[in-house]
Protein backbone atom coordinates (compact mmCIF):
# COMPACT_ATOMS: atom_id res chain seq x y z
CA UNK A 1 0.00 0.00 0.00
CA UNK A 2 1.35 3.33 -1.10
CA UNK A 3 2.10 5.87 1.77
CA UNK A 4 0.37 9.12 0.54
CA UNK A 5 1.47 12.85 2.59
CA UNK A 6 -1.12 15.27 2.18
CA UNK A 7 -0.49 18.92 3.45
CA UNK A 8 -3.95 20.86 4.52
CA UNK A 9 -4.96 17.64 5.70
CA UNK A 10 -7.67 19.30 7.62
CA UNK A 11 -9.41 20.99 5.21
CA UNK A 12 -12.18 19.93 2.35
CA UNK A 13 -9.91 18.56 -0.35
CA UNK A 14 -8.00 16.42 1.88
CA UNK A 15 -11.37 15.33 3.65
CA UNK A 16 -12.59 14.17 0.44
CA UNK A 17 -9.60 12.80 -1.10
CA UNK A 18 -9.33 10.60 2.53
CA UNK A 19 -12.97 9.30 2.33
CA UNK A 20 -12.98 8.19 -1.01
CA UNK A 21 -9.32 6.56 -1.21
CA UNK A 22 -8.80 5.34 2.31
CA UNK A 23 -8.89 1.81 1.58
CA UNK A 24 -6.69 2.00 -0.98
CA UNK A 25 -3.56 4.08 0.66
CA UNK A 26 -1.95 4.54 3.75
CA UNK A 27 -2.51 8.63 4.29
CA UNK A 28 -0.48 10.52 6.82
CA UNK A 29 -0.94 14.48 7.52
CA UNK A 30 0.54 17.78 7.59
CA UNK A 31 -1.68 20.73 9.26
CA UNK A 32 -1.75 23.44 11.82
CA UNK A 33 -4.62 21.08 13.39
CA UNK A 34 -5.74 17.41 13.34
CA UNK A 35 -8.64 15.94 10.80
CA UNK A 36 -11.93 16.58 12.98
CA UNK A 37 -13.28 14.51 10.64
CA UNK A 38 -10.44 11.69 10.67
CA UNK A 39 -8.77 11.77 14.14
CA UNK A 40 -7.32 8.96 13.67
CA UNK A 41 -5.60 10.25 10.43
CA UNK A 42 -1.28 10.21 11.93
CA UNK A 43 -0.71 13.83 11.45
CA UNK A 44 2.25 16.12 11.83
CA UNK A 45 0.90 19.24 13.40
CA UNK A 46 3.09 22.80 12.57
CA UNK A 47 2.92 25.88 13.72
CA UNK A 48 6.14 27.26 11.64
CA UNK A 49 6.59 26.42 7.44
CA UNK A 50 10.12 26.61 7.25
CA UNK A 51 12.37 23.58 5.93
CA UNK A 52 12.96 22.10 9.23
CA UNK A 53 9.41 21.35 10.99
CA UNK A 54 7.66 20.03 8.20
CA UNK A 55 10.89 17.20 7.64
CA UNK A 56 9.80 14.53 9.90
CA UNK A 57 6.65 14.27 7.82
CA UNK A 58 8.21 13.54 4.69
CA UNK A 59 10.09 10.28 6.44
CA UNK A 60 9.07 6.98 4.06
CA UNK A 61 6.82 8.76 2.13
CA UNK A 62 5.80 7.37 -1.58
CA UNK A 63 3.78 10.46 -3.13
CA UNK A 64 3.03 14.07 -1.81
CA UNK A 65 -0.53 15.59 -2.17
CA UNK A 66 0.32 19.35 -1.55
CA UNK A 67 -2.67 21.19 -0.81
CA UNK A 68 -1.83 23.33 2.09
CA UNK A 69 -2.37 26.79 0.67
CA UNK A 70 -4.08 30.02 2.05
CA UNK A 71 -7.01 29.38 -0.05
CA UNK A 72 -9.21 32.85 -0.66
CA UNK A 73 -8.08 35.38 -2.79
CA UNK A 74 -8.75 38.49 -0.55
CA UNK A 75 -5.59 36.71 1.64
CA UNK A 76 -3.43 39.56 2.23
CA UNK A 77 -0.01 39.17 0.43
CA UNK A 78 2.34 38.32 3.93
CA UNK A 79 0.13 35.33 4.65
CA UNK A 80 0.20 34.40 0.72
CA UNK A 81 4.18 34.83 0.57
CA UNK A 82 4.34 32.68 3.60
CA UNK A 83 2.02 29.84 3.45
CA UNK A 84 1.56 29.73 -0.62
CA UNK A 85 4.97 30.31 -1.91
CA UNK A 86 7.71 29.76 0.73
CA UNK A 87 5.55 26.99 2.22
CA UNK A 88 5.48 25.37 -1.60
CA UNK A 89 9.35 25.48 -2.26
CA UNK A 90 9.87 24.05 1.21
CA UNK A 91 7.68 20.90 0.34
CA UNK A 92 9.35 20.20 -2.79
CA UNK A 93 12.76 20.43 -1.41
CA UNK A 94 11.13 18.24 1.22
CA UNK A 95 10.33 15.78 -1.03
CA UNK A 96 13.85 16.22 -2.63
CA UNK A 97 15.65 15.56 1.17
CA UNK A 98 13.76 12.44 1.40
CA UNK A 99 14.06 11.09 -2.40
CA UNK A 100 10.09 11.45 -2.88
CA UNK A 101 9.60 11.06 -6.70
CA UNK A 102 6.06 12.14 -6.94
CA UNK A 103 4.10 15.77 -5.70
CA UNK A 104 0.34 16.23 -6.61
CA UNK A 105 0.26 20.23 -6.42
CA UNK A 106 -2.75 21.62 -6.18
CA UNK A 107 -2.87 24.12 -8.26
CA UNK A 108 -5.80 26.81 -9.12
CA UNK A 109 -8.00 27.62 -11.98
CA UNK A 110 -6.96 31.24 -10.65
CA UNK A 111 -3.69 30.97 -12.02
CA UNK A 112 -5.76 31.88 -15.40
CA UNK A 113 -8.51 33.44 -13.58
CA UNK A 114 -8.51 36.55 -15.80
CA UNK A 115 -9.44 34.56 -19.18
CA UNK A 116 -12.98 35.14 -17.24
CA UNK A 117 -13.00 38.81 -18.27
CA UNK A 118 -12.88 37.45 -22.18
CA UNK A 119 -15.96 36.36 -24.03
CA UNK A 120 -17.13 33.80 -24.31
CA UNK A 121 -16.04 33.06 -20.34
CA UNK A 122 -17.00 36.27 -18.97
CA UNK A 123 -20.95 35.43 -19.97
CA UNK A 124 -20.51 31.80 -18.80
CA UNK A 125 -19.80 32.34 -15.24
CA UNK A 126 -22.67 35.16 -15.39
CA UNK A 127 -25.39 32.29 -17.05
CA UNK A 128 -25.69 34.12 -20.03
CA UNK A 129 -25.87 31.68 -22.32
CA UNK A 130 -28.14 33.22 -25.34
CA UNK A 131 -25.19 34.52 -27.63
CA UNK A 132 -22.83 31.27 -27.44
CA UNK A 133 -22.43 28.50 -29.07
CA UNK A 134 -21.54 25.72 -26.85
CA UNK A 135 -20.08 23.96 -29.82
CA UNK A 136 -17.36 26.13 -30.26
CA UNK A 137 -16.36 27.13 -26.95
CA UNK A 138 -12.25 27.34 -27.16
CA UNK A 139 -11.08 25.50 -24.11
CA UNK A 140 -8.31 27.26 -21.68
CA UNK A 141 -5.61 24.01 -21.97
CA UNK A 142 -2.66 23.87 -20.50
CA UNK A 143 -0.62 25.50 -23.07
CA UNK A 144 -2.23 28.96 -22.26
CA UNK A 145 -0.28 31.83 -20.82
CA UNK A 146 -0.73 32.66 -17.34
CA UNK A 147 -3.37 34.97 -15.56
CA UNK A 148 -3.79 35.25 -12.58
CA UNK A 149 -6.45 37.34 -11.03
CA UNK A 150 -5.12 37.55 -7.61
CA UNK A 151 -2.32 37.44 -5.31
CA UNK A 152 -3.55 34.02 -4.57
CA UNK A 153 -3.62 33.19 -8.55
CA UNK A 154 -0.14 34.34 -8.17
CA UNK A 155 1.12 31.84 -6.01
CA UNK A 156 0.14 29.06 -7.71
CA UNK A 157 1.34 30.41 -10.65
CA UNK A 158 4.79 30.20 -9.08
CA UNK A 159 3.97 26.76 -7.65
CA UNK A 160 4.14 25.26 -11.08
CA UNK A 161 6.85 26.96 -12.16
CA UNK A 162 8.53 25.60 -8.46
CA UNK A 163 7.03 21.77 -9.75
CA UNK A 164 8.72 22.26 -13.17
CA UNK A 165 11.76 23.09 -11.32
CA UNK A 166 12.53 20.18 -9.91
CA UNK A 167 10.88 18.13 -12.12
CA UNK A 168 14.12 18.88 -14.83
CA UNK A 169 16.29 19.73 -12.01
CA UNK A 170 15.89 16.91 -9.76
CA UNK A 171 13.12 14.22 -11.29
CA UNK A 172 10.64 14.96 -8.53
CA UNK A 173 7.36 14.13 -11.30
CA UNK A 174 4.49 16.47 -10.67
CA UNK A 175 0.85 17.01 -11.93
CA UNK A 176 -0.35 20.43 -11.29
CA UNK A 177 -4.54 20.19 -10.83
CA UNK A 178 -5.62 23.95 -11.79
CA UNK A 179 -8.39 22.64 -9.16
CA UNK A 180 -11.87 24.51 -10.03
CA UNK A 181 -15.01 24.92 -7.38
CA UNK A 182 -14.83 22.08 -4.74
CA UNK A 183 -17.85 22.72 -2.21
CA UNK A 184 -18.81 20.72 0.97
CA UNK A 185 -22.57 20.46 -0.05
CA UNK A 186 -21.25 18.71 -3.33
CA UNK A 187 -23.45 20.75 -5.36
CA UNK A 188 -22.87 24.18 -7.67
CA UNK A 189 -26.37 25.33 -6.90
CA UNK A 190 -25.15 28.58 -4.63
CA UNK A 191 -23.18 30.80 -7.95
CA UNK A 192 -24.31 30.19 -11.51
CA UNK A 193 -20.39 29.76 -12.58
CA UNK A 194 -20.37 27.14 -10.30
CA UNK A 195 -22.45 25.54 -13.28
CA UNK A 196 -19.15 25.81 -15.54
CA UNK A 197 -16.69 25.11 -12.66
CA UNK A 198 -18.05 22.60 -10.73
CA UNK A 199 -15.44 19.88 -9.33
CA UNK A 200 -17.57 16.94 -7.57
CA UNK A 201 -15.78 14.72 -5.11
CA UNK A 202 -16.41 11.53 -7.32
CA UNK A 203 -14.10 13.24 -9.96
CA UNK A 204 -11.96 14.84 -8.02
CA UNK A 205 -11.17 11.54 -6.26
CA UNK A 206 -10.87 9.55 -9.60
CA UNK A 207 -8.03 12.33 -10.68
CA UNK A 208 -6.05 12.25 -7.27
CA UNK A 209 -5.99 8.39 -7.59
CA UNK A 210 -4.91 8.22 -12.16
CA UNK A 211 -2.49 11.22 -10.62
CA UNK A 212 -1.18 8.37 -8.27
CA UNK A 213 -1.29 5.46 -9.82
CA UNK A 214 -0.17 7.00 -13.20
CA UNK A 215 3.39 5.34 -14.90
CA UNK A 216 5.82 7.77 -16.16
CA UNK A 217 4.04 11.08 -15.06
CA UNK A 218 6.34 13.38 -16.04
CA UNK A 219 5.47 17.54 -15.69
CA UNK A 220 1.85 17.98 -16.15
CA UNK A 221 -0.55 20.77 -16.15
CA UNK A 222 -4.35 19.04 -15.63
CA UNK A 223 -7.68 20.89 -14.80
CA UNK A 224 -9.84 19.89 -12.09
CA UNK A 225 -13.19 20.22 -13.22
CA UNK A 226 -16.12 17.81 -13.71
CA UNK A 227 -17.87 16.93 -17.31
CA UNK A 228 -20.16 20.07 -16.78
CA UNK A 229 -22.16 21.35 -19.93
CA UNK A 230 -20.81 24.71 -20.12
CA UNK A 231 -16.94 24.35 -18.80
CA UNK A 232 -14.43 26.18 -20.61
CA UNK A 233 -11.38 24.04 -19.30
CA UNK A 234 -9.81 21.39 -20.75
CA UNK A 235 -10.17 17.52 -20.23
CA UNK A 236 -8.90 16.29 -23.31
CA UNK A 237 -5.10 16.53 -21.89
CA UNK A 238 -6.09 14.19 -18.39
CA UNK A 239 -7.99 12.18 -20.60
CA UNK A 240 -5.18 11.24 -22.76
CA UNK A 241 -2.45 11.22 -20.49
CA UNK A 242 -3.92 9.57 -17.09
CA UNK A 243 -7.22 8.54 -18.29
CA UNK A 244 -9.02 10.89 -16.43
CA UNK A 245 -13.22 10.27 -17.49
CA UNK A 246 -14.84 12.50 -14.83
CA UNK A 247 -18.63 11.37 -14.88
CA UNK A 248 -20.73 14.10 -13.41
CA UNK A 249 -22.08 17.19 -14.83
CA UNK A 250 -23.75 20.33 -12.83
CA UNK A 251 -26.09 20.74 -15.31
CA UNK A 252 -28.40 17.75 -14.16
CA UNK A 253 -28.86 19.94 -10.94
CA UNK A 254 -30.35 22.76 -13.09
Amino acid sequence: MKKILITGSSGLIGSVIIKNLGNKYEFSGLDIKPNKNYPELQTLIINSNNLDSILPAFKNIDTVIHLAANVSEATEWDLVLNNNIILTKNIYEASKINNIKRVIFASSNHAVGNFEKDFPYKSIVKGKYDDIDINNIIKIDSSVPIRPDSDYGISKAFGEAVARYYFEHHGIESACLRIGTVRPDNSPKTDVRHFATMLYHEDLAQLIDKCIEKENLDFQIFYGVSNNKWRFWDLDHARKTIGYDPKKNAENER
